[in-house]
């Protein structure tokens, strides 16, 4: 939950922007739309739109990371959405000297005012709700309350939570009671040490959309030359200059999101939804795959988070001792070295002498049977029955996590 600054033009020494397919830029021209923003009278509401298409357009309402309230720090994502033929809904709300309610309030009613004041450009019947941070946590009370109420979203409806913060406003029966046609794509980041990752999966789990309609993405940080790409809490919004991990790990999947939940494209959904799909994890060569799963997991503590699932402000407290224990895997020290990760068929581990015996979980914590040839140090795994997925090592208070794609 942290302030936002600007970005810069694209600049990424490694891969150029797409050109074509999801994540690539639009044809269409942005008009921006501004008007006074009730409960912010010093930062306006702001439309972004396809201004050469004549009539209503699917439309994205985005609550932006606490501190983020000026649009230009995000314009590029704003622009995207627009060039690709959709509107997108930004409104401010105030940091200091307001309560966690009176900022959802400000969001909810600035997205209703948007819609209730320019209906020649905003269809109701095709809504998303995106968020960062504190906004991912804010966008699933806020879009239940204008899916069920309003009745926004009956001919596609979709949440985009990324890096979400703790979720007020919503109740486990409302979690519980989503409408059948919501689709929600949740992203992650590895390297995020300001907003604990149980809150994302808590929601993620208990949330009433089919495995079919929803999936977790966790993006991890890499290096290539001298270029870091830091997947941390401020992707994809930092001060830093574009790269790949914006157009491939966020504009990409707002673009075939769109196109799955607003025009019912099942490449979009291979692509945003595609459940571990090649089309969807797949990063540029030389970048590491996103992870995907339907079972998220814990691993890190709580301590490394600046916003703990536990800590007395998170509404959702009493849900998080359901997601402690076996999965703080990936916090014992020293880590095992495990190679190649990601794997395919076989899998080799380093030990250090006298280690211990060494157990392979599943991603539900399932401990399971698999053949390990050990030479000296050196342990290879066959573990070409096993399905795709995220996969942990245990070997006395040493761990490692690996995936395996096919």
């Amino acid at each position: 939950m942290l302030a936002i600054q600007l970005k810069a033009q694209y600049n990424d020494p490694n891969f150029p922007k797409p050109v074509s397919g999801y994540g690539s830029d639009g044809p269409h021209t942005v008009g921006i739309i501004t008007f006074s923003n009730p409960a912010f009278p010093t930062k306006d509401i702001e439309i972004y739109y396809p201004s050469d298409i004549s009539g209503r357009v699917p439309t994205i309402f985005y609550s932006h990371a606490f501190g983020g309230n000026i649009s230009a720090n995000i314009s590029g994502m704003l622009n995207f959405v627009a060039k690709k033929g959709y509107a997108i809904v930004f409104v401010p709300y105030q940091t200091t000297g307001v309560s966690v309610n009176d900022r959802y309030d400000n969001l909810l009613n600035g997205f209703r005012k948007a819609a209730r004041d320019y209906p020649a450009i905003i269809d109701t019947g095709k809504v998303g709700f995106m968020g960062h941070s504190f906004g991912g946590g804010a966008s699933f009370g806020n879009a239940y309350k204008c899916f069920v109420q309003n009745n926004w979203g009956q001919n596609g409806r979709f949440i985009y939570a990324l890096a979400q913060w703790y979720s007020y406003n919503i109740s486990q029966s409302e979690l519980q009671a989503f409408p059948a046609n919501t689709q929600l794509l949740t992203e992650i980041f590895d390297d995020d040490d300001t907003n604990d990752h149980r809150m994302a999966i808590d929601i993620f789990n208990t949330i009433s959309i089919p495995a079919s309609e929803k999936d977790f993405i966790l993006l991890r940080s890499d290096t290539i030359g001298s270029k870091v790409y830091a997947a941390d809490h401020v992707m994809p919004n930092t001060s830093n200059a574009f790269d790949a991990l914006d157009y491939y790990a966020y504009y990409r999947f707002i673009d075939a999101l769109c196109d799955y939940s607003f025009n019912g494209n099942t490449a979009g959904k291979n692509v945003a939804l595609g459940n571990g799909s090649p089309a969807q994890v797949t990063m540029p060569a030389g970048l590491k795959p996103l992870v995907e799963t339907d079972q998220p997991v814990v691993v890190y503590p709580e301590s490394k988070y600046l916003y703990p699932c536990s800590d007395s402000q998170n509404p959702r407290i009493s849900y998080c001792p359901v997601m402690t224990g076996v999965y703080d895997l990936q916090a014992s020290k020293p880590a095992l070295h495990v190679f190649p990760n990601p794997a395919s068929h076989s899998l080799s581990v380093i030990l250090p002498p006298q280690a211990e015996d060494m157990i392979l979980y599943d991603s539900t914590g399932k401990a399971l049977d698999i053949h390990m040839q050990k030479s000296g140090e050196h342990i290879s795994l066959d573990i070409s029955s096993l399905d795709e997925g995220i996969y942990f090592l245990k070997c006395g208070n040493m761990a490692a996590r690996f995936q395996i794609v096919r």
